[in-house]
């Protein structure tokens, strides 16, 4: 494996250096938002998140993508979903997929270049080889969460955001979460003072920043039930749970708490402890999920007495950041009961008051804020609150509050069109994206917060690691 990483990074590294002068003009080129100037490549697309990011159409990405990957069941997927978009009833898309499939698949797309941004999102086990690669040959890069699931790989992840700077080269992952109207409004409220206070540093027994979520492996995306691929359930190469959904709360905490603050992971984090645990899959519910008969060869070495797989897709983790003292929890169960869903919990504390996400079986399981009073003073903080609500109709119009019976808490009510979903929010992520190619860099905080991020998760599976 190590033999072929070298060999594909040196490829990539002549590549870069043989490339005309005319090619490199056009890959380094200054975006302007013109139609369809930026030109996608999705490789090795082997998770659903690849086809979300062309849901939509955008004005500036050209209808015709290419898709370079290997032969198999997961390009064909990927390709069927674009099709279903392609075809759907209402608003369909009018994309042209080229595709080239085969075993060098990756050196066919360094010696084309056929575009100019690069979309990633599969088998983690590659991806930050990828992210290099295509960095390394000139081309920018938007990738699915996680970049990389262990500390070699944020090694090399740090020297792909290095090569992205030197090349002016814009590398982001795609945070779905930061468009999710709770999370909106849970940053909105932090920084008003008269309703929040300060930000509390917490104890290691009472964080002051906690985030937790439940998660599901046999769901529905889109109506229809997900084929995961098998190699999902091998840790080696998805990663474990600890480095994987972790991330967007990880993400969650710093852009919220900490708002367009440069975090340093060298000075500002401090890691304390971490846990991984596994769900436990049976071969009934293998085959469920992925529709293969049985575990695949590269499974069989890891299933317990019973024949049953553990697999290690839960994490908790608790580490402070600036001081202040922050737990992340992330579980997958296999499937939900009947009528429910994923849930999330998460509060922030503040000196005032604290904000709490919930979406558990009272609220439907969507995802609901409430504002609680933090000492006794409940009187004092409606009308702060009430004002501060108000003050958001021009951003957040039709957002209202309630008071809920036990008098001290709120609930912060949001109308239906600003619940757009999980699959929207990856429009949107594109298109903040797109505005970042035309400005020509991400926000001064970006790159330093995505390292210290992909520091705490990889960090945190080593110090869980027995």
């Amino acid at each position: 494996m190590i033999q072929k990483v070298v060999s594909v990074l040196l490829f990539s590294f002549l590549t870069t250096v043989t490339l005309s002068c005319t090619e490199r003009k056009d890959h380094e080129m200054k975006f302007t938002g013109a139609q369809d100037e930026v030109k996608l490549i999705t490789l090795d697309p082997g998770h659903f998140h690849a086809a979300l990011v062309q849901k939509s159409m955008y004005r500036q990405i050209a209808s015709e993508v290419h898709v370079y990957a290997p032969q198999g069941p997961e390009v064909e997927d990927h390709l069927g979903r674009i099709e279903g978009f392609n075809t759907r009833t209402e608003n369909p898309t009018s994309w042209k997929e080229k595709v080239y499939t085969g075993p060098d698949f990756l050196e066919k797309m360094l010696t084309e270049i056929p575009g100019n941004v690069v979309v990633l999102s599969g088998n983690n086990s590659k991806k930050t080889e990828y992210i290099k690669a295509a960095v390394d040959a000139g081309l920018n890069v938007l990738a699915d969460k996680p970049m990389c699931i262990d500390q070699k790989g944020f090694q090399l992840l740090r020297q792909a955001f290095d090569s992205a700077k030197k090349q002016h080269l814009l590398l982001y992952d795609i945070m779905t979460e930061r468009f999710e109207i709770t999370n909106l409004l849970q940053k909105e409220l932090i920084n008003n003072r008269d309703v929040f206070g300060e930000l509390e540093k917490g104890t290691p027994e009472e964080p002051a920043v906690v985030k937790e979520t439940v998660h599901h492996l046999f769901k529905l995306v889109s109506g229809t039930p997900l084929k995961r691929p098998g190699w999902y359930f091998d840790t080696t190469q998805q990663g474990e749970g600890i480095v994987d959904v972790t991330t967007h709360l990880v993400d969650s905490a710093m852009w919220v708490c900490f708002p367009e603050q440069i975090i340093d992971y060298t000075r500002d984090i401090q890691m304390k402890k971490a846990r991984r645990w596994p769900t436990i899959i049976t071969r009934e519910q293998f085959e469920k999920v992925t529709q293969l008969a049985d575990f695949p060869e590269f499974l069989r070495k890891k299933l317990d007495d019973k024949h049953m797989l553990p697999c290690y897709c839960n994490g908790e983790m608790l580490y402070t950041i600036k001081g202040v003292h922050t737990r992340i929890s992330d579980v997958w169960n296999f499937q939900a009961p009947s009528g429910a869903g994923d849930t999330q919990y998460s509060i922030i504390r503040g000196t005032k008051a604290h904000l709490v996400v919930r979406q558990g079986k009272e609220q439907n399981y969507r995802p609901e804020l409430y504002v609680e009073s933090a000492g006794a003073n409940a009187d004092g903080l409606g009308p702060a609150l009430k004002k501060a609500v108000a003050d958001l109709q021009n951003k957040y119009p039709g957002v209202i509050l309630e008071q809920t019976d036990t008098g001290g808490t709120w609930l912060v009510q949001i109308p239906e069109k600003r619940r757009i979903g999980h699959e929207a929010h990856f429009a949107k992520v594109t298109e903040k994206y797109l505005r970042c190619l035309v400005e020509g860099k991400l926000p001064d905080w970006e790159v330093p917060n995505m390292i210290a991020k992909y520091y705490i998760t990889t960090k945190a599976l080593e110090l869980a690691m027995p």
